[in-house]
This record gives structure tokens, C-alpha cells and sequence, in this order.
């Protein structure tokens, strides 16, 4: 049971800290990022796909991507899609792909995505917390309730069950310990991203 509570809470947690990663890589900073374009929807005959599922993105150099579609005649929708995204950016036809410039970012965007970084370190730090609370309410429950009177089978029934309150303890203590990890693994994650933000 043990292993169990402390696996599901390792697995919530680092799909916090990936949901995060994901997100984060989506926002536009000074620099290129071949994952800044996948939340783009482009729509061609009448079909809405994602652009990463469309177009190879590679980054060319810090300012530039480029943006190669698997099927040529694709190219109008993509340009259509990246120009309508809230990014900024105006990519430009060249031959069978498109060249996107990553234009400077003025001090209020800078700022605006700063606070879109913060509230995502606020919001994984919550899901993380989410993840402990769980973990040590099933501890909690797990955990054999000391029976009234001299009632010794019923006592050890619940003892197979659960387990015994000094294996709670050092459960507990194992997850204020992932707790910490990966909260720290959260905020350096989201630092990362604001140094990027401001330094470009």
C-alpha cells in the first residue's frame, strides 16, 4: 500500500511540473523556441489540426524559425495561422517554407509575460500541494485505528489492512520530502523562464 501512495503522488506531481514545462515553453520570449508555435490551431480544408502536426519547426538561429509544412500546398493556411496567433510574429514565404523572425520584446509584453510565468509557478506549486494532500489523507486512512477493549483479532484484521502508525510517519515524511523536491523543481523551472524572458 505504502509504495502505492507514494508512486501515485510522484506521478501527479511530475505531470504538474510537465503541464508546466508545456505551458511555459508555449510563451514567446526575445529568443526562438521550435515549441513556441505548437498551440497554434491552422485550419485547412475545413480540417483544424495543430501546426506541429503540419510543419517541421526548427529554430535556425536565436532570432529566426523556420517552419517547413509535410505537404507544400499547406503553406498559405500556416502563414494565415501564425499571422492570427497572439504571438506577433509575420513569418515570410521562403520557397517550400516559411521564416519567422522573433521580433525584440518591448518592456510591456516583457512584463505581461513575466506575469503569466508567475501565475504558473503559483498554479503547479497548487496542484503539487493537491498531490501531498491526498497522498497523507490516504495515509491517514490507511493507518489501523486503535480498537476499544481487548478485542486483539479484530485489531490485527485492520493492521493487515493498513499499516502500522511508525510506517505512517516515515510515509508522511517521504512525502514532505517530494513535496519540496519538486515544488523547488517548479520554482527553479519558472525562474529559468522569467531570467529568459528579461534577458532577451
Amino acid at each position: 500500500m505504502g509504495p502505492i501512495i507514494k508512486q501515485t503522488a510522484i506521478s501527479e506531481m511530475e505531470a504538474a511540473i510537465d503541464a508546466v514545462s508545456h505551458e511555459l515553453s508555449k510563451l514567446r520570449t526575445g529568443r526562438a523556441s521550435a515549441g513556441m508555435l505548437d498551440h497554434i490551431i491552422v485550419e485547412t480544408g475545413g480540417v483544424k489540426m495543430p501546426l506541429n502536426r503540419m510543419a517541421v519547426v526548427s529554430v535556425l538561429d536565436p532570432k529566426t524559425l523556420s517552419v517547413t509544412p509535410y505537404n507544400p500546398n499547406a503553406l498559405k493556411e500556416l502563414e494565415k495561422a501564425i499571422v492570427s496567433s497572439p504571438l506577433g510574429l509575420n513569418p515570410k514565404p521562403d520557397g517550400e517554407r516559411l521564416i519567422t523572425a522573433i521580433p525584440p520584446m518591448t518592456k510591456e509584453h516583457m512584463q505581461a509575460v513575466c506575469k503569466v510565468v508567475s501565475k504558473s509557478a503559483e498554479d503547479v506549486k497548487q496542484r503539487i500541494r493537491r498531490a501531498r494532500q491526498k497522498a497523507l489523507d490516504t495515509i491517514k486512512k490507511s493507518v489501523p485505528k486503535k480498537s476499544e477493549g481487548k478485542d486483539k483479532d479484530k485489531n490485527k484484521a485492520k493492521a493487515v489492512s493498513g499499516f502500522s502508525a511508525d510506517d505512517a510517519k516515515r510515509l508522511e515524511k517521504e512525502v514532505e520530502e517530494l513535496t519540496k523536491k519538486y515544488s523547488k523543481s517548479a520554482e527553479e523551472l519558472c525562474k529559468a523562464k522569467e531570467k529568459e524572458i528579461t534577458s532577451s
